[in-house]
């Protein structure tokens, strides 16, 4: 038999626990808090039968509380976790009954996302609930914004005009270098791609149709869109889960702000104003990229390009991108600033919900583009 290790408690009485042979454990004593430490290590460093069945004889316990039931609980369990069978055995029935209670209230983990026990028709099922879930939660975010900014536009004066300008700053004129690079760039693939095909038909002069259409209609509101997307979404994503982790929005609400009113309208109202302009901005740069590749490969002239211009490329061309800007904004800050709020761990979802914040974005500006685009052919426009 193995050593013996007791606690002396406030009533006199040990708490003890035995291993008699391979197949018996003897638990004795007084099991309530104050021996818990010294039981703890007698758990840790007692062998372990080999045996696969075996009893644990509780008739020597004289005393019990909640802390000692959820110790022996804990340490059958572990048991039995390992491959063994357990037989309990003596144990008073009032000890027995409180043993009883605490397994039925005794918290256990949750089994692990995708685990190998669990049917592929049940996870499917977890997986719509929990998107469900999150679609809710998105649309009560999306009702609240739109009370919050009905109430604005009612009050004007409530507008935080220095935190709106303050963004527009950082959201679109921060952003013209990277957006009249990439449009200017877009502007002249176009025109390259598109200029072997009608030199051989010498259709030299509708590579202005080509470039001011696509550009103009579909291209620089698209791209203008992902670019912000990838570049003002995930900072608001980055900026409000930080805030969340280092608890500054509870603070906010401590002092009777709204968290939605002080730092979510302000960007949404931003990039509204802010989209719309880059969009135009890149039509420009983007057209004059055009202009130059016309001009050195078609030997189309800056007037020929800009009469054809004129004639060929309507404006309603021109005022449905732009037109898309606005809505395309509205998605970027919704999408960013609901992912920041719905950060709970640390930094590590920080990153994980910006990430998650881009995709959603830009996947949605696409579908909404693509939306556009068969409501506009169904329209004749």
């Amino acid at each position: 038999m193995m050593g013996h290790m007791d606690a002396t408690l406030t009533n006199g009485a040990p708490a003890s626990l035995d291993r008699l042979d391979d197949r018996t454990l003897s638990c004795g004593g007084a099991w309530t808090l104050p021996c818990l430490d010294g039981i703890e290590r007698r758990l840790a460093s007692l062998h372990r039968p080999e045996a696969t069945a075996f009893v644990c004889d509780a008739t020597r316990i004289t005393a019990m509380d909640v802390s000692g039931a959820w110790l022996l609980r804990r340490t059958l369990n572990g048991l039995e976790t390992e491959g063994r069978r357990v037989e309990l055995r003596g144990l008073r029935p009032e000890f027995a009954q409180l043993l009883q209670i605490v397994s039925a209230t005794a918290v256990r983990p949750a089994p692990a996302e995708g685990g190998g026990t669990d049917s592929w028709l049940e996870r499917i099922g977890l997986r719509a609930w929990r998107e469900a879930a999150d679609g809710l939660k998105a649309l009560a975010f999306l009702g609240e914004s739109s009370a919050a900014l009905g109430q604005l536009l009612v009050r004007p004066p409530r507008i935080r005009w220095r935190a709106l300008v303050r963004s527009m700053e950082l959201d679109g004129f921060n952003a013209l270098p990277i957006v009249g690079l990439l449009s200017f760039l877009m502007g002249v693939v176009i025109a390259y791609q598109g200029a072997e095909q009608l030199r051989t038909f010498g259709g030299n002069i509708f590579i202005v149709d080509l470039v001011g259409i696509s550009l103009l209609r579909e291209i620089a509101p698209l791209v203008t869109a992902i670019l912000v997307a990838g570049r003002s979404g995930s900072a608001y994503a980055a900026q409000l889960g930080t805030m969340k982790v280092t608890e500054e929005l509870d603070a906010i609400r401590t002092l009777g702000l709204s968290p939605m009113e002080l730092l979510v309208l302000p960007k949404i109202l931003a990039l509204v104003l802010a989209l719309p302009l880059l969009t135009v901005y890149a039509d420009a740069v983007g057209v004059f990229g055009g202009m130059l590749v016309a001009s050195s490969q078609l030997h189309v002239t800056f007037t020929e390009f800009l009469t054809r211009f004129e004639d060929a490329v309507a404006l309603r061309h021109f005022l449905i991108g732009v037109g898309k800007a606005p809505v395309f904004a509205v998605i970027i800050a919704l999408v960013g600033c609901y992912q920041g709020f719905q950060i709970r761990g640390g930094v590590d979802d920080v990153g994980r919900r910006t990430t998650i914040s881009v995709v959603q974005a830009i996947f949605m500006v696409i579908v909404v583009d693509a939306f556009f685009s068969v409501a506009l052919s169904w329209m004749d426009l």
